[in-house]
């Protein structure tokens, strides 16, 4: 038996791999797949879903930092990367030091990046996200003729079936691209995100930017599966202790649940500090021998308590799962996050470093 972990999340890089070949299985032949690592690669380890990535097919990778890239770099990644982000003058001599290509969207911008040897600029144009990006499209035209390499834009709401502006944002950078593409004929043209790839063809352009999909997780917060995405992370922990409870027996901070009948708690070296979430408490569901347990009382620092009942034959040692699947049950992600009222992103990225993080072999 495998001695236990407090807290570790069980990474499958092959899913990550898998999920990137299925990924690129549906896009047109020259439409580059863009692995977006960012945020440790929502938590999933950056350097080895990098990796894996690449063995999916990817031949772009996306960060968000300048130091982000230079992780990437440091860990023998060699692709192409682009930093998305917003650079301070320090942060964007770094990123060109580490051979990323870096976006502009002022002349300021695309001037500072211009001045250091070997810079690829990529020009962001504001079609509707509201945060960066120029929607000056004539602006946006004088910087891409000072020698950009990429043009980009970012949808709003791509992942809210039905939501107009989608198509609008869709429309408005189609019809900016129909206008300089004579001008600049080798320019990568960019702008979907896992929703806005998955949702339309016509978002792809010549490169799609795919962040959560490639981990396994449905951009639109319903079941991976049917997708055909396999999600990447099982969060796991253990039971360190095990109790009878009589009624009125309380678990946890403010004693916000009590037992209503005789039974059993477990309690689960996990917690907040952890990044499960405090909202969570008396609200969630683990796996323990295959079924599901409710959690009861205060998520806290650094424990659950989960009421296991006096018949499920739960012992201390047992394995716990927190997302992931034992037998024919499963929490996703998505599950998580909706008793949160959040996505899934930030259930992954919200993983803390105490959480250590283990390839599946």
């Amino acid at each position: 038996m495998t001695a236990p972990e407090r807290a570790v999340a069980r990474i499958d890089y092959g899913a990550v791999e898998r999920n990137c070949r299925l990924i690129l299985s549906q896009l047109d032949a020259g439409t580059a797949l863009c692995a977006v690592v960012k945020a440790d690669a929502y938590g999933h380890g950056a350097v080895p879903a990098a990796e894996a990535a690449l063995r999916g097919g990817a031949t772009w990778l996306a960060v968000a930092t300048a130091r982000e890239a230079t992780e990437l770099r440091d860990g023998g990644v060699s692709a192409r990367i682009l930093v998305m982000g917003a650079l301070t003058p320090s942060e964007l001599s770094e990123a060109v030091v580490a051979d990323a290509d870096v976006v502009a969207w002022t002349p300021e911008l695309a001037a500072a990046a211009r001045a250091l040897e070997g810079a690829r600029v990529h020009v962001k144009l504001d079609t509707g996200m509201g945060r960066l990006g120029t929607k000056d499209r004539d602006l946006a035209r004088s910087l891409l003729s000072g020698g950009a390499v990429g043009l980009m834009t970012h949808f709003a709401t791509a992942d809210e079936s039905g939501d107009a502006l989608f198509s609008e944002q869709l429309e408005r950078f189609t019809a900016f691209v129909e206008e300089i593409r004579p001008e600049h004929p080798g320019l990568v043209v960019h702008a979907a995100n896992s929703a806005a790839t998955l949702r339309d063809p016509a978002a792809r352009f010549d490169m799609v930017r795919c962040g959560v999909a490639i981990y396994g997780l449905d951009p639109l917060q319903g079941d991976p599966a049917e997708r055909g995405l396999e999600p990447a992370l099982a969060l796991e922990s253990w039971v360190a202790a095990l109790r009878d409870f009589e009624p009125g027996d309380g678990a946890g901070y403010g004693r916000t649940w009590r037992a209503e009948r005789p039974t059993a708690v477990a309690t689960v070296p996990v917690g907040y500090g952890d990044g499960w979430r405090r909202g969570l408490s008396n609200d969630c569901d683990v796996l323990i021998r295959g079924r599901r347990h409710p959690v009861v009382g205060t998520v806290s620092m650094d424990n659950i308590t989960v009421e296991v009942g006096r018949d499920a034959g739960v012992e201390v040692g047992d394995t716990v799962t927190l997302i992931g699947r034992q037998g024919d049950e499963r929490i996703g992600a998505e599950e998580v996050a909706a008793r949160l009222d959040t996505i899934n992103y930030e259930i992954t990225c919200g993983l803390s470093p105490r959480v250590r993080r283990r390839p599946v072999r």
